[in-house]
């Protein structure tokens, strides 16, 4: 029987670690691949000086995975993040100010394709769908990065599972954060969590360049932009001074959902950005109990729009409880297995397949 990358992972993940989580929850195994009989894997801490403590729990590691049934060569290395020591005083960054003039659009050194996540309103599950997307394409093989846009509500620090702040070693440039396997950004790691962002938009502008320019993406196949709810500041400044490959819109089905739909798909018209593709999120309910299949939000609505336009429509996702839970737990359902996980994982095999990611 064939080796999986699943089951490495669920062996690593019993490997708890003194302050609390384990490798896999804690985004410490990195490169991981399963070529036949052979796995080979890094285990990356926080520093050279935890590295130094590690190297039991690294055996113990290899010596775990070479009993999976079917491995018969185990390599693993033990690596850390960041400099051996930190400076006492790290130079402090501010986040936020007024945008720097730029010379046309903009493009992001290392990313080779930028894709906005939007919607026409707020509560029809385009964070959980970035969130999510990010990390099925990264299952599939590709180096992906997910820029939390959303200033005044930003999330994906609790769906990602991970709240620190990044490092900046010269004040200027910012190192980004690691989580399930997405390189991670998020104003949401500058601030306090319950601490209100009250910006005007010029200090949006300034925020959303800075995590783009500033930050130290590396080399990515796709860095997704997790955008916020409407047709403002944020979106106006992504469209207009980025270059972006295009935009895909979320919605529930219901008329209300659809209307402010309609609206993000004129803007990103209005802006020359190419709408990839449309996503029906909330679009059915199964009863856990019976099986009965119910359409809360209506039904179709967001496939017949598609239509209208000629774009496709990348997915139509149900109403999930264990989504929801996953989220809030900080582990992306499309991390796992199971029925909601496979169907993020078509819509991006369908935007590989397109070339797009």
């Amino acid at each position: 029987m064939a080796v999986t990358e699943s089951q490495v992972l669920d062996v690593l993940g019993r490997f708890d670690l003194p302050d609390g989580g384990d490798l896999v929850s804690r985004d410490m195994v990195r490169a991981l691949v399963v070529d036949g009989d052979t796995v080979r894997f890094v285990i990356e801490a926080a520093s050279p000086q935890v590295a130094q403590q590690m190297e039991p729990l690294r055996k113990a590691a290899e010596n775990a995975v070479g009993r999976i049934e079917g491995v018969a060569r185990v390599s693993v290395a033990l690596t850390a993040h960041g400099p051996a020591a930190a400076p006492k005083e790290p130079p402090s960054l501010k986040i936020g100010g007024h945008p720097k003039p730029q010379q046309g659009p903009m493009k992001v050194a290392g990313v080779k394709s930028i894709i906005a996540i939007g919607s026409g309103k707020g509560g029809v599950g385009k964070s959980t769908v970035s969130s999510n997307l990010a990390v099925a394409l990264a299952k599939q093989g590709r180096r992906v990065g997910l820029l939390d846009a959303d200033i005044y509500g930003p999330s994906q620090p609790r769906m990602m599972g991970i709240n620190k702040r990044p490092a900046s070693p010269d004040g200027k440039t910012i190192i980004p954060l690691h989580s399930h396997g997405v390189t991670l950004m998020s104003i949401g790691f500058m601030l306090e969590e319950d601490k209100a962002v009250v910006w005007r938009g010029p200090m949006l502008m300034g925020a959303l360049q800075q995590m783009l320019g500033q930050v130290q993406w590396g080399e990515l196949d796709v860095l997704i932009v997790d955008l916020p709810p409407g047709t403002g500041d944020v979106q106006l400044t992504l469209c207009q001074k980025t270059e972006i490959s295009g935009a895909i819109v979320v919605s529930t089905p219901q008329d209300v959902a659809l209307i402010d739909a309609r609206k993000a798909i004129d803007m990103f018209g209005t802006l020359k950005t190419p709408v990839l593709g449309l996503i029906e999120n909330m679009s059915t309910y199964v009863c856990p109990n019976c099986g009965h299949e119910a359409h809360l939000f209506g039904h179709g609505g967001v496939a017949a729009e598609a239509d209208k336009m000629g774009v496709p429509l990348l997915g139509q996702l149900p109403i999930d409880l264990d989504t929801r839970l996953a989220g809030d737990g900080g582990k992306p359902i499309a991390a796992g297995d199971g029925a909601m996980a496979e169907a993020y994982g078509r819509i991006a095999e369908g935007l590989i397949k397109g070339g797009i990611a």
